[in-house]
């Protein structure tokens, strides 16, 4: 499958009409050609933007909504096929895909669309001498930069407010992941999509992407990805005093409380820890158990590791697939290496896969992967390595845990397993993060706001934190005249 870009309104080659290949992470080949491309399809993409903005704009709430639920409509519609492309292109399982990531992506769309005709806005009076009224009016063509682990999930969440309150966009999805964005511009101009409302630009980070971030004529950037690519773009963008959202890299703990209920945070733990092979910003990496139930913890999330089924992501039955690719493969497995030199034992995993079917000889599968007995110190417990690979430590008491908890350059998010409901509310008001999830993990409502702290980001996403994020306020003052008399 050659992809194209989608710039205002019609699929086109790249301007140096050269391509990359997109591999397949299950089998190691090939699977579709990816447009390489450079700024001068940059450059077209926003012109047609900007071009698109007045109209756009303009529309009614109400309008906008209903080419976001045409658009919804044409992913459901689509949905099996979806899931394999993310399948195919990011090495997932097709039934994640088919449960999760596309369902998503899909209810992305329906819930901008109506959070946008539901909007309000604010209103100050001033004693009747005067009113003011808060206007909040769309930013322009913004760049929407988005990675490959939820590939249409992620990259929907940004679409979605963006184009809802009005503004025009230039999306880059990850070079490593692009069918779903592909197929997503096809559906697009099915649904009607007014050309230049949506561009959608393939290419490399340096190539493309920086280009992005640095066009005159964007006015807002949008990232989801790694913390180093992160810093990159916020020198490049304050220059000229761009909006910016960064949702970038998380160290996550999941903390086992004495008093928990293990036939819940077994196999909740053994989810944070594993879903999408690891590759989740949200993934509980890190866990911490109190030193009294350790042993029992540990004994019965080892058998739950020792359930996943791991194979080729097309069967339906799997559980667990392939990381993304070849180079993030190598970089899992050298973390796996180091964590043996810092003093750490593989209590399950750390190898390749057995038994996978002949179609994966070449995939990039690396097991679930236990390790015990690394200090707080050490590197696998400090750096994110964005795979299937968890660390379990054992704590004294609650202070002992948040001290350990918040000790990473990371505060994404957390999730704490307790019956004790004060507990629960001590230990999540005292962690440094921007999500605490009590004996749940990834339970996520749309309305709530999304982000980090400390080098897990700036800013938040989700209900009207995108909102206020794609939109600029506007104070109207108007005096009141003065009553008769």
């Amino acid at each position: 499958m050659r992809l194209a870009n989608l710039i205002d309104g019609a699929l086109h080659p790249p301007a140096s009409d050269a391509y990359f290949p997109s591999i397949n992470p299950a089998t190691g080949e090939a699977c579709a050609e990816v447009p390489d491309s450079g700024a001068e399809d940059i450059n077209r993409a926003v012109e047609a933007a900007r071009c698109a903005f007045p109209g756009w704009s303009s529309t009614s709430a109400y309008e906008r909504a209903m080419l976001l639920f045409r658009i919804a409509d044409l992913l459901t519609a689509n949905l099996n096929e979806l899931a394999q492309l993310e399948s195919q292109d990011n090495g997932k399982p097709v039934s994640l895909a088919r449960r999760i990531d596309i369902p998503r992506a899909i209810a992305n769309f329906r819930f901008f669309a109506g959070a946008v005709m539901h909007d309000h806005t604010e209103a100050h009076p001033m004693d009747g001498r005067a009113l003011n009224v808060t206007l909040r009016q769309p930013l322009g063509p913004v760049a929407l930069i988005s990675p490959w682990n939820l590939p249409l999930y992620l990259l929907s969440w940004k679409i979605a407010p963006a184009l809802a309150t009005g503004n025009t966009a230039v999306a880059k999805p990850s070079e490593v992941t692009p069918m779903t964005a592909h197929r997503l511009a096809v559906l697009c101009v099915e649904a009607g999509l007014p050309p230049g409302v949506l561009n959608i630009v393939h290419g490399r980070g340096a190539a493309a992407g920086a280009p992005l971030v640095e066009h005159e004529g964007i006015k807002a950037v949008s990232f989801t990805g790694g913390t180093v690519t992160g810093a990159t773009i916020a020198r490049a963008a304050a220059p000229q005093f761009k909006k910016l959202s960064l949702e970038l890299g998380g160290k996550n703990p999941t903390i086992i409380c004495a008093d928990a209920d293990l036939d819940e945070a077994v196999p909740g733990a053994c989810r944070a820890a594993f879903t999408n092979q690891g590759e989740i910003c949200l993934c509980g990496s890190r866990i911490f158990v109190h030193a009294s139930i350790y042993d029992t913890f540990l004994d019965r999330f080892v058998t739950e590791v020792d359930r996943i089924r791991v194979g080729d992501p097309a069967d339906p039955e799997t559980q667990f697939g392939a990381v993304v690719s070849r180079d993030h493969h190598d970089k899992v497995v050298s973390y796996i290496a180091l964590a043996k030199e810092e003093g750490g034992t593989i209590l399950r995993g750390g190898g390749r896969p057995q038994g996978l079917p002949d179609t994966c000889t070449d995939g990039f599968f690396i097991e679930p992967t236990v390790i015990t007995g690394l200090g707080p110190t050490c590197r696998v417990q400090r750096e994110e390595i964005f795979g299937p690979v968890v660390t379990v430590s054992p704590f004294d008491d609650d202070d002992h845990v948040i001290g350990m908890a918040n000790d990473t350059p990371y505060g994404l998010s957390a999730s704490v397993w307790t019956t004790n409901l004060n507990r629960a509310h001590r230990i999540a008001a005292r962690l440094d993060v921007g999500t605490v999830w009590v004996n749940c993990w990834l339970l996520r409502d749309l309305r709530v706001p999304f982000g980090g702290t400390k080098a897990s980001g700036v800013g938040r996403e989700g209900g009207r934190e995108a909102l206020r994020f794609f939109t600029e306020p506007k104070n109207v003052c108007i005096q009141l005249e003065e009553p008769n008399g």
